[in-house]
């Protein structure tokens, strides 16, 4: 059985997802895969190696498991100027 999860995209996660946030329910067992799930279905440009993931408004790793009701950010890299 799955858990409900909502997802945040920042940056060109956002721009290929075309959306910033969506609540879905997933079975991934862990954050990797989830990322993966989503890389696929939306054309994600990123590799998981460039990519930081956040649950809950804090840092995470990608073995966790998803957690009921988590909000999950997949962060890419900004550039500044």
């Amino acid at each position: 059985m799955g858990v409900r999860v909502t997802v945040l995209y920042f940056a060109s996660l956002r721009d290929a997802a075309g959306q910033d946030a969506e609540t879905f329910v997933t079975e991934a067992p862990d954050l990797r895969a989830l990322y993966l799930e989503l890389r696929a279905r939306h054309g994600f440009p990123l590799p998981v190696e460039r990519v930081r993931v956040a649950v809950d408004g804090e840092f995470a790793h990608w073995l966790d498991a998803p957690r009921e009701g988590a909000e999950i950010a997949f962060l890419p890299p900004v550039s500044g100027g």
